[in-house]
């Protein structure tokens, strides 16, 4: 299995509920995801990120095939391109 994990730092003005929703669209949607869970940061400290999102797969095919599905591609990476500051990101095995 493989958890992948990205945090977003949002733009100034861009909602993070928004986003949240944005990312959560995906479950039904995208094949690959085995389990998701998104969360919008409540503490808004400086070094806070504004919106996690942590994807379970099957392995590193599962999360190739992720990388390039037409919806989180066309709609949840366009999204978030948009609306992100900056990002980091983990993938590892579970």
């Amino acid at each position: 299995m493989i958890k992948h994990i990205v945090c977003f730092k949002l733009k100034a003005g861009e909602s993070a509920e928004k986003a949240a929703e944005v990312l959560k669209s995906m479950k039904g949607k995208v094949p690959e995801i085995i389990d998701m869970e998104v969360g919008v940061d409540f503490l808004k400290s400086a070094r806070s990120y504004d919106v996690i999102l942590q994807v379970l797969l099957k392995d590193r095919a599962a999360l190739d095939s992720y990388q390039s599905d037409p919806y989180h591609c066309s709609v949840v990476k366009e999204y978030m391109h948009k609306a992100r500051e900056s990002s980091v990101a983990v993938d590892y095995d579970v």
